[in-house]
């Protein structure tokens, strides 16, 4: 008999695509995209998986023309708490958004955030992508095999780095794989960094023993060779990566991440429905599915009251989690 813990339960949670996308149609001005003074704030420095997809997102919506010169800027610190506590307080304003995902929710129990994800307005939920784990191109490490038997010699004096606070995803994976194999996840010597940019140079002068990211961030290291890949977090292999997943690696575990999108708190109708549509256009269009398949993300759109509902659940999930890992 198989004992799920509240652990491998998070983990099958975010495999799960809830429903279809909830979108508000009406007529008139209200049902355009354009949004004159958009600005796409992220919660974490340059070159993480929020600012990656806030960029990404801005250019393509633009190329698309459905609104245009939206301003992405960083507000960094905290694991992305810092940049929430900066949108709760825009109280009304229509012309704000942030990127998101699992990363904030966790990092809102471990910072004890006095402001927490239900005091925002839920706009999207946008992809799923797996986590990977990756060294440096001089590791000694040449395959997952090596990396987790060196790990359970002695977990302390291996230090994996990840992109996010104790709670999100590059927290949550490498716990998920120290608990397949064996090894107490307290005892895991996890040392986080504010987004995958700045996790990346660590990596790369060997500071950490490994590190876990989301796929799209290291993309152009690993095809470069400055990243080895060791394997993949989810339930399948990555199409156009040679790394197999944690399972068949002998580790009978798997995990996904998710992003989204949340506005301030005290919207109109009309404003939070402006928001949602000109998202819905987005991921319709062409310019958005080509960068979904580019960076190796999974399509996992969710709007409005559901993706409020999904990230109460996630709220939950990792709150079980914390207290499993006595954090």
């Amino acid at each position: 008999m198989r004992l799920r813990t509240p652990i491998a339960l998070l983990g099958a949670a975010l495999l799960v695509l809830v429903g279809p996308p909830l979108l508000t149609t009406g007529s008139g001005a209200d049902t355009g995209t354009q949004i004159p003074g958009l600005r796409f704030m992220v919660p974490n420095t340059p070159g993480g998986g929020y600012d990656i997809t806030a960029r990404t997102a801005a250019k393509n919506a633009e190329d698309a023309g459905l609104t245009h010169n939206i301003e992405v800027f960083n507000l960094p610190g905290a694991g992305g708490t810092v940049g929430l506590t900066r949108l709760v307080g825009e109280h009304g304003n229509g012309k704000l958004a942030m990127s998101m995902g699992l990363g904030v929710v966790g990092a809102v129990h471990t910072n004890k955030s006095p402001k927490t994800l239900a005091d925002a307005t839920p706009i999207a939920r946008l992809t799923e992508e797996q986590d990977i784990v990756v060294v440096a191109k001089d590791s000694p490490y040449k395959s997952i095999d090596q990396l987790i038997a060196a790990w359970k010699k002695d977990p302390g004096k291996l230090p994996v780095g990840g992109g996010s606070s104790p709670g999100g995803p590059d927290h949550l994976a490498p716990m998920l794989m120290a608990q397949a194999a064996g090894i107490a996840p307290k005892s895991v010597n996890y040392i986080p960094f504010d987004g995958g940019g700045e996790l990346l140079a660590s990596i790369l002068g060997n500071k950490v023993a490994f590190g876990v990211s989301g796929v799209g961030e290291y993309l152009d290291q690993i095809k470069s060779g400055e990243l080895r890949l060791l394997a993949v977090t989810g339930p399948q292999r990555v199409p156009g990566l040679d790394a197999p997943t944690l399972r068949e690696a002998g580790l009978d575990t798997e995990f996904t991440n998710w992003r989204g999108i949340v506005a301030p708190p005290g919207l109109s109708d009309s404003e939070r429905d402006k928001l949602i549509g000109l998202v819905t256009k987005l991921h319709d269009s062409k310019q958005w599915q080509d960068s979904m398949k580019k960076n190796g993300w999974d399509d996992a759109f969710l709007t409005g009251d559901p993706f409020g509902d999904f990230l109460d659940e996630q709220d939950r999930s990792v709150d079980q989690v914390l207290k499993e890992l006595g954090l």
